[in-house]
């Protein structure tokens, strides 16, 4: 159902899936990735800067409203 679907797509999903130390956070939340890391990454991959441009906001804002809701599920009375 998520499967890249363009050599693009699965370049920039292998990305997003090197990016997890790359992280901005306040105690509670995480608020993104460091897209300037992101970004260089990408780069020194040979990812396209269209397409990481274009999909990298959406993976990013999806991941963080998981990972929220699921510090959110954690942090609660328990």
């Amino acid at each position: 159902m998520n499967r890249p679907e363009t050599i693009e797509g699965t370049q920039v999903w292998d990305l997003a899936l090197r990016m997890g130390g790359q992280v901005r956070a306040i105690p509670g939340a995480l608020l993104g990735w460091d897209m300037s890391a992101a970004l260089a990454l990408g780069d020194a991959l040979g990812v396209p800067p269209l397409a990481m441009a274009e999909l990298l906001p959406v993976i990013e804002a999806e991941m963080v409203r998981k990972l929220n809701e699921e510090l959110a599920a954690n942090d609660g009375p328990g």
